[in-house]
């Protein structure tokens, strides 16, 4: 993909945009479908729109392509009013992925790929060569998909081609409307982390509409919360949301559970790792020991060659001499890369039943160790704190797009492991969950916030072990809780 075609984008601009239908105005005390909304897009981020049904969300979206006119007000793309752009013209230089995707069922998915291009008057061969980038991009090998129609594709494969026909003509603007509405929960997280994905090497301005507030924190680097009659409740990144909802229809909107949803903003890379005691297969048990003893960790990692985890030992089972095994080793699992959110890190640590995680990097190399009192840790930070920098993640994708990374430089799928029986651990011990509940209800009253009652504690993941409290727990077991 050239890099003059794979960065463009355009700010998106609302000044006091106002939509109303008369035939329901006419009615008394009818709403607009849209009321003053005054926003900005910069270029190269994802706003989502956000809110209950009925609240002008999709109104908003086709306000852009001029699919519906403004009563008032202005839509300004890069600065200039699209009310003096040739709708068609318009049209074709705005990408448009809606819910039922809308594929032409008589076309072949490389012909519905091509519409727009074949509009523009582009010629087959560039046409094809086009469909087939977009194919690999999205997922779909061109050998298997290119000549098939859409009646021969899964719900997901269909979702993908339409995106893939939305960026056909490279457009700087995607507006995307409840794209991923019609799919099962797991095809919908997949699509959802291939477009992260895909935005991270393209960086364009995308417009997302959805009703899930789960899916708006996840997939906005902007988050617009619309209420009844269009207007606009709160604009702002997700953590600023999440951290302080200037309403309450807003807090209510969000959820009692936004502590927790806060762990979907974060991703593994942005906390400190702890450095594992690791030592190579075949290595003398010895020296292995020693250094295993001599730390508060009691369990050695067992590496490749190349430092990729083959599994623990705890130091109780390492022998006194002979080589390293891996046979003796208990499976790395849960492995997490550093892209992973702390939401999905601590759900694989919860379900793995173990209190640590391997992080790896895309070469599959051990890079450090997260464990849940590090989340926990998190979690009592002040939010102002723990979300800093936060809105910095499109900043960051537009500098890797700048930087047009291979494809060779993606991440690994996270692993999936399972911890040992700890059946018979003493109740009084306690647990993971019991650790989070502690974390995010035993605090004091003074150090909640007033909306749901969340704390601001400290971090203490730096301090040293001997200055914890009881409730902090000991030393993370890698492959069980305490």
């Amino acid at each position: 993909m050239e890099a003059s075609r794979a960065h463009s984008a355009a700010t998106v601009e609302f000044r006091h945009v106002t939509k109303r239908y008369e035939s329901t105005h006419e009615r008394a005390g009818a709403p607009a479908a849209v009321t003053d909304l005054s926003f900005i897009v910069p270029a190269g981020r994802t706003c989502v729109l956000v809110g209950p049904s009925g609240c002008g969300k999709t109104t908003t979206l086709k306000l852009v392509n001029r699919l519906v006119e403004p009563t008032s007000g202005q839509i300004l793309l890069d600065g200039i009013d699209v009310a003096t752009r040739e709708p068609t013209a318009l049209r074709r230089g705005i990408g448009y992925v809606i819910q039922q995707v809308g594929l032409f069922p008589h076309e072949t998915v490389e012909e519905n790929i091509g519409t727009v291009p074949r509009l523009l008057g582009w010629p087959a061969s560039r046409r094809r060569e086009r469909a087939a980038e977009l194919l690999e991009l999205v997922g779909l090998p061109p050998a298997r998909y290119a000549r098939r129609y859409p009646a021969e594709l899964s719900g997901g494969e269909r979702q993908r081609v339409g995106v893939a026909r939305a960026l056909a003509a490279d457009p700087p603007i995607l507006l995307m409307d409840e794209p991923f509405g019609a799919v099962d929960p797991i095809v919908r997280e997949r699509l959802q982390n291939e477009l992260l994905r895909i935005q991270e090497q393209l960086a364009k301005t995308i417009l997302f509409v959805t009703h899930d507030i789960d899916e708006a924190m996840k997939m906005g680097d902007l988050v617009a919360v619309m209420e009844t009659g269009g207007r606009l409740a709160q604009f702002g990144t997700p953590a600023e949301i999440l951290s302080n909802p200037a309403s309450e229809f807003v807090a209510r909107f969000v959820g009692a559970d936004r502590g927790l949803k806060r762990l979907a903003l974060v991703r593994v890379a942005e906390l400190p790792l702890r450095s594992p005691i690791m030592a190579r297969v075949g290595e003398p048990a010895g020296p292995a020991r020693a250094r295993i003893l001599a730390d508060p960790f009691p369990y050695l990692l067992v590496v490749d060659a190349e430092e990729r985890p083959l599994g623990w030992l705890d130091q109780d089972e390492l022998p006194e001499t002979g080589p390293l095994r891996a046979d003796d080793a208990q499976p790395p699992a849960p492995l997490l890369d550093r892209r992973t959110t702390l939401k999905d890190a601590l759900s694989m640590l919860l379900d793995a039943d173990v209190q640590a995680g391997i992080v790896v990097g895309e070469d599959g190399r051990v890079t450090g160790l997260l464990t849940i009192d590090d989340v926990v840790a998190w979690l009592r930070t002040e939010p102002s704190e723990g979300t800093a920098g936060l809105d910095r993640r499109a900043t960051d994708r537009l500098e890797r797009a700048e930087g047009d990374r291979p494809a060779t430089e993606r991440s690994p799928a996270d692993g999936e492991g399972t911890g040992r029986d700890d059946s018979d651990r003493p109740a009084t011990e306690g647990g993971a969950t019991d650790r989070l509940e502690r974390a995010e209800g035993d605090r004091p009253a003074n150090e909640r916030s007033p909306a749901d009652g969340e704390g601001t504690g400290r971090d203490d993941r730096d301090r040293p072990a001997t200055e914890r409290s009881p409730a902090d727990g000991e030393p993370p077991h890698p492959t069980q809780e305490p």
